[in-house]
């Protein structure tokens, strides 16, 4: 199913997503380079059996938006504008394995720049993103996570996303087959919008 309504972008002042674009690359690029043991612990990886061949970055841009107009995934850059300093590229948001029809469920996916950790940034941007997937009529969202992840399980416990369980060797992560939590949310569940609960508790 095609997507009219992408791209798509959402703001919440100092957050912005944005579709991802191939002028990305250089932040992107520069963000990984400077912190790699921040990201090789919680990368995905390909198994030893993998035949997909790797992509580069303007290859990867454009199967994610050619997936994002057939309404597949939705994936947004994260941007940041610091007091007084002009906006900047600091993660990513996907949401991705969209479902339609009688599942209505997709999955979200982040990251950020450890420099700008802590900051409230990827809360306010998941968000976001969860609120729009509830705006297109999807009826449950999950966010898988590994249990030793400190930082990621915090940002699902901001949201009020509830832990369903563990599955097993869910994820090729890091080398390995790695155990991933489970967290849900689903629109019988959401009382208000995440980003007004989000910003009301933090306070």
């Amino acid at each position: 199913m095609l997507n009219p309504n992408w791209p798509v972008r959402l703001e919440a002042p100092p957050v912005t997503l944005r579709p991802l674009r191939r002028r990305d690359a250089l932040d992107w690029e520069r963000i990984r380079r400077s912190s790699p043991s921040w990201f090789s612990q919680w990368d995905s990886t390909r198994p030893p059996n993998s035949v997909d061949p790797p992509l580069t970055f303007a290859q990867v841009v454009s199967d994610l938006n050619r997936r994002a107009r057939n309404g597949q995934i939705l994936p947004w850059a994260v941007y940041y504008v610091p007091p007084g300093q002009a906006s900047r590229f600091v993660g990513q948001v996907t949401v991705a394995g969209i479902a339609r029809g009688s599942a209505g469920w997709a999955q979200v996916g982040y990251w950020i720049d450890p420099k700008w950790a802590g900051r409230g940034i990827i809360p306010t941007a998941v968000a976001l993103a969860v609120d729009h997937c509830f705006a297109i009529g999807l009826h449950r969202v999950e966010i898988a996570i590994r249990p030793d992840n400190t930082n990621s399980l915090a940002v699902v416990r901001k949201l009020g996303f509830r832990l369903e369980g563990r599955r097993d060797r869910y994820m090729h992560v890091a080398g390995q087959w790695r155990d991933h939590d489970v967290f849900v949310l689903d629109a019988e569940a959401r009382t208000e919008p995440v980003l007004e609960r989000y910003l009301r508790t933090r306070g």
